[in-house]
């Protein structure tokens, strides 16, 4: 086999080994177009798994970086004057050149053929000339571009700018440093690779970069006024460059990975954010996976295939974290009024790779500490502390979420209700909240769907709150209300999703006559009076929800549904005062909003769910969903609960463990206001960690709480704990503790007797 490799850094570099020291008879070649000696950037740091793989695969390699590597333990981040240190991460770094130097050596005591200075011939010609082509050209990758069509990469930029740059003396940590300046804030990202140096990247906003001056000085100067920026982390020495610029991050995704004998590896491929610092560690793995996967299939295009299948999900995780990580530093001006502590914490699990759990491990004593600054009692989870809401108080901060059931007959809730909330009432969790309640027959979403509209319908829920209350007592019970807008009129969900009924249609009614998909009935337009006629049929099911003694009120402005219709442009072309701009939008929802908590009693708190985002172009954005939560705010909302979609049938949402998570965030420093994060919340760990972080106040899960109705109790057994905020009921208190499991380990001898 004829390989050729184009680009010489760690990844191609890698390959090239690789492929030659598992089939000797290979002819393997790499094209550099720079000088052996010529390198970007300082440090690498790669992680102890990636360094496994090495170990295995080529252990010359893995000796010669075991033999540079300066290792470390601790992270420090330095706040407003304060250190605080964290331990226990495990990093190993070395410098980029000797990375370099170490790989050319293996190449050329393999015997591949390396070319510096050298332009890759085309690729076309490179495809037909061999049998392999392997493009390690970098996140600029030329080959990616020439084939864009079959690759179809997305490159998108971010908004900071940033600078590698060096300093003569090795920090004694991996070092963050924020910098509150007077013309914004800027983060210095610091770590040791040698004995005596260090790798140093500057970081800050595009705005804040232009009005430091930045843009107007050449490469010594931007070095120089970093330095002074830093001084106090630098220790007053010098930073130095290297050939260095300041650029923006692109993350790079492509839709498909190789192209007949063609194949993309490293940053050709995909990126990752550096302050996860992932992208060598990224290409060296690709660079195994490729080898292995060429090694044990039987043909080439079995091997290019398998490579992608196994590679892809790890870097969509890795990309997931890096986006998670590059976002928060993004916006870290918003987390700089939380204390010290907090912040570093806050900081350390970015990018939900950290956690509560695992950082506990790590370093007890530092998350104690957090733990202790934020209110934890000694021993107790950050999810079992008490949050108030107006004049309600929940016993902890977890939320059974809506949670549509399709299991009411002419909109009463039956025995399924019963159970189903009462389980969860039973299980453990602060608030149990019903599914969206349809205030009009009109209003539902299928024949199935709960309502609140009627006597009858007001005592079935009477019977499953006198439940809640009467048997786990400390469990708050809240209702959401709602109208399906267009969304209504269809089949239950398992007889197909958002599917028209195929009889027994009702008319639906919209803010524009606009169907919610190829199938979808076309809603009529409201007119004014049947817009005050809605606008008390969500009073008068608010007025019979306060009668039935419900804890909490939850006013479903999310998902398409009518009063969210309203508030996204793509589904809202009205031209009278309900429509345009995003103030008319807000208008009829907060017209309904008020009319509801003018009969909701004062004391008890009200919320409203809303899409942070519609997930599509021309659509709400983060931005307007900030300003959707202020104004429900200044209404006097006591919390939002933010989701995001379900807006539009086209949405793009980009999906992942606590995803929406960010807009809570962003949400809840923005404006103030209490927040319930939900979506993609599945573990207790996560409920700890975005809790103390402080990203959220509240977690609501629904499908954990589907699989598992006890979810909150089980979350306290397997953390050991048994105190305030969790409270077994009484029948079950015998299996308050985790069941004792099968013999896992046998005795192992104390002797071994020679024979």
């Amino acid at each position: 086999m004829r390989v050729a490799v184009i680009g010489g850094g760690p990844g191609g570099l890698y390959a090239a080994a690789l492929l030659k020291r598992l089939d000797p008879g290979r002819e393997v070649t790499v094209w550099e177009r720079n000088a052996p000696d010529d390198t970007f950037g300082f440090g690498v740091v790669l992680s102890d798994e990636t360094l496994g793989g090495i170990e295995h695969a080529d252990p010359v390699v893995y000796a010669a970086l075991q033999d540079e590597f300066v290792r470390w333990d601790d992270i420090d981040i330095v706040h407003r004057g304060v250190r605080n240190t964290s331990g226990g991460h495990g990093f190993a770094a070395l410098g980029r050149r000797r990375l370099l130097e170490i790989l050319h050596e293996r190449c050329r005591s393999l015997g591949v053929e390396l070319r510096f200075r050298a332009e890759a011939p085309p690729v076309a010609e490179l495809m037909t000339a061999y049998d392999l082509v392997v493009a390690a050209d970098g996140v600029h990758s030329p080959t990616r571009a020439a084939y864009a069509e079959v690759f179809g990469p997305s490159v998108e930029e971010h908004r900071c700018r940033y600078i590698w740059l060096a300093a003569d003396f090795a920090f004694d940590s991996f070092r963050f440093e924020i910098a509150e300046t007077e013309h914004g804030v800027m983060q210095l990202h610091g770590y040791p690779y040698a004995a005596d140096a260090s790798t140093v990247i500057v970081e800050m906003r595009e705005e804040v970069w232009r009005a430091a001056g930045f843009a107007d000085l050449d490469e010594q100067g931007s070095v120089e006024l970093c330095g002074k920026i830093f001084t106090d982390a630098l220790g007053g020495r010098q930073l130095r460059s290297n050939k260095s610029t300041w650029t923006t991050f692109r993350t790079v995704v492509n839709d498909r990975w190789s192209h007949g004998n063609l194949v993309l590896l490293g940053d050709a491929a995909h990126t990752a954010h550096f302050s996860i610092g992932s992208g060598t560690k990224l290409a060296v793995e690709d660079a195994l996976a490729l080898a292995a996967c060429l090694e044990e299939r039987p043909t080439l295009d079995e091997a290019l295939a398998a490579y992608e299948e196994e590679r892809r999900p790890v870097v969509a995780s890795t990309q997931r974290a890096a986006r998670a990580s590059l976002e928060w530093f993004e916006n870290l001006g918003l987390y700089l009024h939380q204390p010290a502590r907090q912040f570093a914490f806050n900081l350390l699990t970015r990018s939900r790779r950290v956690t509560h759990d695992n950082l506990r491990l790590r370093d007890a004593h530092f998350t104690a500490a957090v733990e202790r600054e934020f209110g934890c009692p000694p021993g107790t989870p950050p999810m079992f502390t008490p949050f108030r809401l107006r004049g309600m108080t929940l016993r902890n901060r977890v939320v059974v979420s809506p949670m549509d059931m399709y299991s009411a007959v002419d909109g009463v809730p039956g025995d399924f209700h019963l159970v189903h909330l009462g389980a969860r009432a039973l299980g453990g969790a602060g608030l149990v909240m019903t599914e969206m309640v349809c205030v009009s027959a009109e209003g539902r979403i299928t024949p199935g769907c709960a309502g609140l509209y009627s006597h009858r319908q007001a005592d079935s829920w009477r019977r499953i709150i006198r439940f809640v209350h009467a048997q786990s007592p400390g469990t708050a019970i809240g209702v959401q209300l709602g109208h399906s807008g267009r969304k209504g009129s269809t089949k239950l969900m398992w007889e197909g999703m958002d599917e028209p009924l195929e009889e027994g249609n009702w008319p639906l009614v919209a803010p524009s006559p606009i169907p919610y998909g190829p199938r979808s009935q076309t809603p009529r337009q409201l007119c004014r009076a049947q817009l005050t006629d809605i606008r008390e049929q969500f009073a008068a099911a608010a007025w019979r929800a306060a009668r039935c003694g419900f804890d909490l009120l939850e006013l479903h402005c999310a998902h398409g549904y009518l009063l969210s219709g309203f508030l996204s442009p793509l589904t809202n072309r009205r031209t009278d005062v309900y429509g345009g701009s995003l103030e008319r939008r807000l208008r009829f929802p907060l017209e309904v909003f008020d009319a509801v908590r003018a009969v909701w009693p004062e004391e008890r708190p009200m919320t409203v769910r809303i899409s942070a985002t519609d997930w599509a172009e021309g659509g709400n954005t983060g931005d307007e969903g900030v300003a959707i939560a202020r104004a429900f705010a200044a209404h006097g909302a006591d919390a939002v609960d933010v989701s995001t979609g379900q807006v539009v049938a086209d949405e793009q949402p980009e999906y992942g463990r606590s995803y929406q998570t960010p807009f809570a965030d962003r949400i809840r420093h923005e404006t103030g206001l209490p927040v319930i994060a939900v979506g993609a919340i599945s573990s207790w760990d996560d409920v700890n960690s975005l809790i103390l972080a402080g990203r959220t106040d509240l977690c609501a899960l629904a499908r954990p709480h589907l699989y598992d109705p006890h979810w909150t109790l089980h979350a306290a057994a397997e953390q050991g704990y048994e105190g305030p905020g969790v409270a077994w009921p009484k029948p079950y208190r015998a299996g308050s503790r985790r069941p004792q499991t099968g013999r896992i380990d046998a005795p192992k001898p104390r002797l071994s007797l020679g024979t």
